[in-house]
């Protein structure tokens, strides 16, 4: 595929995408039919069961209601299934309808402090999408199906409820660091209470996060979970910091996306490819497909900081820009206004560079370079997905894949 504008920029892009462990894996496998019912999960320790809070009726409704929404958006993507519409979310709607309510109990049980607990469940209010929850139990329960069971273990939904309790961590985290106001539509943490406490708050989520995936009792799923709390300080280690040339940039940014959003998506899905006893082979193409998901998300979510309002965003917009990053579509415009790079380099700190780097971008092809490269990634995504054995989960993932270039928030 050739490159919107054939940039010397995007070519380069298409080298990195490439190299070292981004290779992509494929392989052909025979199908099966599809199965027409859900078993509950399962759990392979005698007697284990989940608890349940009460009074969870809205906080369903309002996800299922956002979910069902945008899984009907039309896309244009190849593999698209237009013959056979997919709602991802009722396939995993059973094991994902009660999750806040769990974390919230996981979170209730290890502390006496009522503020801290109030802190660290501010943002599990059912409000969220929660992508990742999701991107993880459709793999469990593909990669499951493709090994012959129809089930999802208990420690896979376990895997689900880390992958949100650490993404909703590094969002109390991101909120000191870049002193936020606002997220998902209310007042962010940090302006509740206090950095200190909401700092604490975060670690504490990780904390319980941990004690959870101890319990699950498996050296290679601790070892990938581990790894995604590494990649996310690295990544933020990265953000602060700016490269000299535009390529040295382009590959920062692709580094920085990988640790601080993909690597989550990634290794979640990974660890339950290790918990489904799959060989080696199997597992790399979850963790593969995780990644290029994980990076179109990250593309589209920069791609929307330029397009989208502030009221469907649920946060400001241009706020990338106003905290001094220089994102694809603004690393995409500099091949066609040089000018860019000394605001790149001041991190836009000069008066009216905020202002006048947005309007750039818009006039340049920076947000349809930006665009087709998230698309490449999902259609690299789609193509592992279709090496599964079919089935209505192996679906999802393909449809999944639509959703994320699609999203309007």
């Amino acid at each position: 595929m050739a490159c919107i504008g054939s940039s010397r920029l995007c070519a380069h892009v298409e080298r990195l995408c490439q190299f070292g462990h981004f290779a992509q894996l494929r392989r052909k496998v025979s199908t099966t039919t599809c199965v027409k019912s859900r078993p509950p999960i399962i759990s392979r320790t005698d007697g284990a069961q989940l608890l349940h809070c009460q009074n969870k009726t809205n906080t369903r409704d309002s996800r299922i209601g956002l979910a069902r929404a945008t899984s009907t958006m039309q896309t244009q993507m190849p593999g698209s299934l237009h013959d056979y519409q997919i709602d991802p979310y009722r396939l995993v709607e059973d094991e994902i309808k009660d999750m806040f309510d769990d974390i919230r109990l996981e979170l209730a049980n290890h502390t006496a402090y009522e503020e801290m607990l109030t802190i660290s469940t501010y943002y599990f209010d059912g409000q969220g999408k929660a992508i990742r929850p999701m991107f993880t139990m459709l793999m469990a329960r593909a990669i499951n199906y493709h090994n012959g069971r129809n089930v999802l273990l208990q420690t896979q939904r376990q895997i689900a409820m880390i992958a949100e309790m650490i993404h909703s961590a590094s969002l109390l985290h991101d909120d000191v660091i870049d002193q936020s106001d606002i997220r998902r539509g209310k007042p962010s943490v940090n302006v509740m209470w206090s950095q200190k406490r909401v700092a604490m708050a975060g670690n504490y989520i990780l904390a319980v996060a941990c004690t959870m995936l101890s319990r699950i009792r498996n050296d290679d799923v601790t070892i990938t979970i581990s790894q995604i709390v590494s990649d996310l300080v690295q990544g933020e280690f990265m953000q602060l910091g700016s490269k000299e040339t535009e390529n040295e940039r382009f590959a920062h940014y692709l580094t920085k996306t990988y640790r601080k959003t993909a690597s989550l998506i990634a290794n979640c899905v990974k660890a339950v490819a290790i918990l489904s006893e799959v060989d080696d082979r199997t597992i790399e193409m979850a963790f593969q497909y995780g990644r290029n998901v994980g990076l179109a998300f990250q593309l589209v979510d920069d791609l929307l900081d330029f397009v989208a309002s502030s009221s469907a965003m649920g946060k400001p917009t241009a706020a990338d820009l106003k905290l001094g990053l220089a994102t694809a579509p603004v690393l995409f415009a500099c091949e066609q206004y040089p000018e860019l790079n000394a605001m790149i380099m001041r991190r836009f700190q000069e008066p009216g560079d905020v202002e006048k780097a947005f309007d750039l971008v818009h006039k340049s092809n920076g947000l349809e370079q930006t665009r087709f490269l998230a698309k490449k990634h999902c259609v690299e995504a789609n193509k592992i997905a279709q090496s599964f054995t079919k089935s209505p989960y192996q679906r999802a993932l393909i449809h999944m894949t639509d959703l994320v270039i699609n999203r309007m928030k």
